[in-house]
């Protein structure tokens, strides 16, 4: 078996959580798309264009994800089986989620214990010691009517919903990725796996032709530029993701016709729905002052060592060697960072293990899509610096009313961020040309249907009565883009109109980078994951989703590869340590 992998091993900073902003924008391990951002990305500081973050690496996007531990509502899963991806439904599936997780439980957190397991290779956990700030929202939002539970329990909280700290791919405190959960033990351990890495798959090869088309394997070029073809004796598996997936087998011939055709590619097989179908969630941050809630970005940077605090960002020289002439406050500083770097390497505690997107609250809206819960909030119990603002979620300072006061170092702010979870918009992801190495074209499609606006607004309403029943003393005040809080005429006793929420939405609104179903279950794959009208290829990730889950995408994506290891392994009699199916 052979593993091609277009980027290398993990850097360092992926393993740990708090250091995930440092991974996006970096040509390293991130493929850096960009997408049009349809109906949202007005005050974008490249107005209309979204930032398409997904991880170049082993492990994928779960390597540079903020490492949300969520499978999905049972209903999403009823949903697909109900509409023909038979196998799918939640009692299917749940075995697979299973399978793979190794929860750490703790009295943080509620769990319905039938639903998880507790010694499987993937580290499921909850940061310890918990931070203030997520500890206060899940007590706001349970006050607010979302009771504390188990999100990922078999109803998810019922009709009322539910609230808690995040479960988080991690173990120990360090990012619990695929790489790091199933590759890296086995790599070099195993004579029937080969993994070559820096391998850019350009195209897959096809055999015949009509009804006898088959996959018989792959060409790629390493780092050098050297072209190597790999044949396959029984299965090529893509797993590319829901933009790299339909763009593979768009270069390969396999796709839309008039769109092959519009590229100069010859069409091996016309399916119209490769690229079809994109779905993504989106969120829009809820910004608030909270000293002594949130926790500061000065605090953040000294947990992350010594490195972090270095020129010209921060206060320490950026030659290391200079250290010797440091004044007591600088060494004191430096003295510190080492002792909190040294404590989360040794015990898995502490700010830096996990990426401050701590706590969440999922409910419905009664607006629609009655299977599942349609809103999420997810909590972030830290500001963000204006370089992470502008450079990674590309939002300007012109958000802010004054930087350097609302963005203070020294200062708490916490950061709700309301999601519609079930969106009806579609986008599109299609080739720009024949060339492999060109990104694809993206056309994200956000709110284009008008359900995903109205159900934004809802759902913006309940962060805002989260904040109302916080404990103690309360959060500060919203904070309003001073230009949009102008234009409507805000006046904070009063609280936002919807038309301010929602024009918060067109221009601010971020990708929570959960790409799906462009190559679904139903249209372009079958439910065993065989791509339809060609023998001997498969399609093994997000993009096969019949429709988005109701959550991070993650644990979902990885409950696909556990049950497609076993269709395989069955189809070819391939012994497993253990079926579940």
């Amino acid at each position: 078996m052979g593993l091609l992998e277009a980027g290398g091993t993990p850097p360092p900073a992926e393993a740990m959580p708090a250091a995930v902003a440092s991974l996006q924008n970096d040509p390293e391990t991130d493929w850096m798309f960009e997408g049009d951002a349809g109906g949202v990305g007005k005050g974008l500081t490249t107005p209309g264009r979204m930032m398409v973050p997904r991880g170049k690496m082993l492990g994928g996007t779960s390597g540079i994800n903020y490492m949300a531990y969520v499978r999905g509502h049972p209903g999403d899963f009823d949903a697909w089986a109900e509409g023909g991806a038979t196998g799918w439904s939640y009692a299917d599936v749940l075995p697979y989620f299973r399978k793979s997780e190794g929860l750490t439980p703790c009295d943080d957190i509620v769990i319905a214990p039938e639903a998880h397991n507790l010694e499987g290779p993937l580290g499921v956990s909850v940061r310890q010691p918990a931070l203030k700030g997520a500890v206060q929202f899940v007590e706001a939002a349970s006050a607010a009517g979302l009771p504390k539970g188990d999100y990922n329990g078999r109803d998810r909280g019922g009709p009322k919903g539910v609230s808690s700290l995040f479960q988080t791919s991690t173990r120990d405190g360090k990012r619990s990725s695929t790489y790091h959960a199933f590759l890296a033990p086995i790599m070099g351990k195993r004579a029937n796996l080969t993994v070559v890495t820096h391998a850019m798959v350009e195209r897959l090869e096809l055999s015949g032709e009509g009804a006898s088309l088959r996959a018989t394997g792959v060409t790629y070029r390493s780092a050098d530029g050297t072209a190597t073809t790999v044949s396959a004796s029984r299965e090529v598996i893509v797993s590319a993701g829901a933009y790299g997936s339909p763009q593979l087998l768009m270069l390969s011939g396999i796709g839309p016709e008039d769109a092959l055709q519009a590229v100069g590619i010859e069409t091996k097989l016309d399916l119209p729905d490769v690229g079809k179908h994109l779905k993504d969630h989106l969120h829009t941050g809820l910004y608030f002052p909270a000293d002594g809630i949130g926790e500061t970005m000065a605090n953040i940077a000294v947990s992350l060592g010594p490195d972090a605090l270095r020129a010209p960002a921060g206060p320490l020289p950026a030659d290391p060697a200079e250290d010797a002439n440091l004044p007591p406050e600088l060494a004191a500083v430096k003295a510190e960072a080492e002792r909190q770097l040294m404590e989360w390497a040794t015990t898995g505690k502490g700010i830096p293990s996990s990426s401050l997107y701590d706590a969440v609250a999922f409910f419905s809206t009664g607006l629609g899509d009655a299977h599942t819960h349609d809103a999420q909030i997810g909590f972030l119990t830290c500001g963000y610096t204006p370089d992470i603002w502008r450079h990674v979620f590309r939002v300007p300072e012109d958000y802010f009313t004054d930087p350097a006061t609302e963005l203070d170092p020294t200062k708490g702010v916490v950061v709700m961020l309301p999601n519609p979870v079930q969106p009806h918009s579609e986008g599109t992801v299609s080739l720009a040309s024949a060339d492999p190495n060109a990104a694809p074209r993206i056309e994200l499609n956000y709110l284009g249907d008008p359900h995903d606006a109205k159900v934004f607004v809802a759902i913006m309403r309940k962060g805002l009565d989260i904040a109302k029943h916080w404990p103690g003393d309360g959060l500060g005040p919203l904070m309003v883009p001073p230009a949009l809080a102008d234009k409507h005429g805000y006046d904070a006793d009063a609280g936002p109109s919807d038309a301010l929420l929602e024009d918060m939405a067109r221009h601010y609104a971020l990708t929570v980078y959960h790409p799906v179903s462009t190559c679904r279950i139903g249209d372009v794959v079958d439910p065993t994951l065989k791509v339809k009208g060609v023998a001997g290829l498969r399609v093994a990730d997000a993009s096969v989703m019949p429709n988005i889950v109701s959550g991070n995408t993650n644990a979902a994506s990885m409950m696909i590869g556990e049950k497609a290891a076993e269709l395989v392994a069955r189809a070819h009699d391939v012994s497993l340590t253990h079926f579940v199916g």
